[in-house]
């Protein structure tokens, strides 16, 4: 069997909070788990997301510690270049750190950077053109 992704993790500080700012990128996260130590979501195409906190992770491995470097990076698709911003100014209107203003990349994306309450940074992005007919 070759080994195949199944679920993208996060390790919180701040579980409700990133459970909050994940809801606002429409992941359907369980409610009433903001106090869990613990929780999955099912994402479109049956991916899973979960969060845990750092306490949940020091109790089977007591000496970690939080990642230096990029990480991983979740990026979101929006149905146009219009939700990009949209979207990001709901999220920085809500306090998220905006890491790059939306912009039109040269790679043919509506394109902007935002930070989960953990300083993750997320990619929100949607093509500048529809596929196939040619337009902005």
């Amino acid at each position: 069997m070759t080994p195949r992704i199944d679920l993208i993790g996060l390790v919180t500080s701040d579980l409700a909070a990133s459970l909050a700012f994940y809801r606002r990128l429409g992941v359907d996260v369980p409610e009433g788990s903001d106090d869990a130590p613990h929780v999955e979501a099912v994402l479109p195409g049956g991916l899973r997301m979960a969060w845990d906190t750092a306490e949940t992770i020091r109790s089977f491995q007591p000496d970690w510690q939080p990642g230096s470097g990029g990480g991983l990076v979740p990026a979101f698709l929006c149905d146009s270049p219009a939700e990009v911003d949209a979207v990001y100014a709901e999220l920085t209107a809500a306090g998220h750190p905006g890491e790059t203003e939306p912009f039109d990349a040269p790679w043919g994306q509506r394109y902007a950077v935002v930070e989960d309450p953990d300083g993750n940074t997320v990619d929100l992005f949607a093509p500048l053109t529809a596929p196939g007919d040619g337009t902005a």
